[in-house]
């Protein structure tokens, strides 16, 4: 469950996954063989396809405690690799609202806040903490409260991180660059009307 008005994000609450391991790159979250589809509609169902298979169901996307999470709780350096933005749409086309986790590659985080997907850092210590806590207790909702800075769990919290800048963008719903444009429909019409360049195929 998402927390917002329009497009802002404050608070995200519901059932978490732990996922463990370092440098879990691109090219393992959705294969490069994923990557010809059209549109970005069914890359859920291949989200860590390889992993998985090698698992033979025991990878925490396909084991039935944490289904329907809504939180991805990882290590170091998630999403390192490749810049597809296949990654993390595969992630949210599973159901993923929100990451915590020790460190986050650069573009992946990038496309994860131009999606509305904030990814939050904690110590490496408070990490482990959190996934030991969810895999004792996988049906119990955790929250992540963007205001605070904080994830809730059980009795306890744990302090995260973010970029002042790209939390701002989430607390204003400022992250949605379509929806802002849409929203100013009106200003940009007025203000295309008064280029002339934009008149040029008009007829006089």
């Amino acid at each position: 469950m998402q927390s917002q008005s329009t497009s802002q994000i404050q608070l995200v609450s519901g059932r978490a996954v732990p996922l463990v391991g370092n440098d879990i790159d691109t090219d393992r979250i959705i294969p490069a063989r994923f990557l010809r589809c059209v549109t970005f509609d069914g890359l859920g169902a291949q989200v860590f396809a390889d992993d998985r298979a090698q698992a033979n169901g025991q990878h925490p996307f396909d084991q039935p405690q944490y289904q329907g999470a809504e939180i991805l709780v990882v290590n170091r350096n998630f999403g390192c690799g490749s810049s597809r933005e296949h990654a993390p749409q595969a992630i949210a086309k599973w159901g993923i609202k929100s990451l915590v986790g020790e460190s986050f590659a650069e573009i992946f985080f990038g496309n994860c806040v131009a999606m509305g997907i904030p990814c939050v850092t904690a110590a490496p210590a408070d990490v482990q903490t959190l996934q030991d806590w969810i895999a004792a207790n996988p049906q119990t909702p955790i929250t992540l409260d963007l205001q605070a800075m904080q994830v809730q769990f059980g009795d306890s919290t744990i302090p995260v991180s973010m970029g002042e800048g790209s939390r701002n963008m989430f607390l204003s719903g400022t992250w949605d660059a379509c929806g802002q444009l849409v929203a100013q429909a009106e200003q940009i019409r007025t203000t295309a009307s008064k280029l002339p360049y934009l008149g040029w195929g008009r007829a006089s």
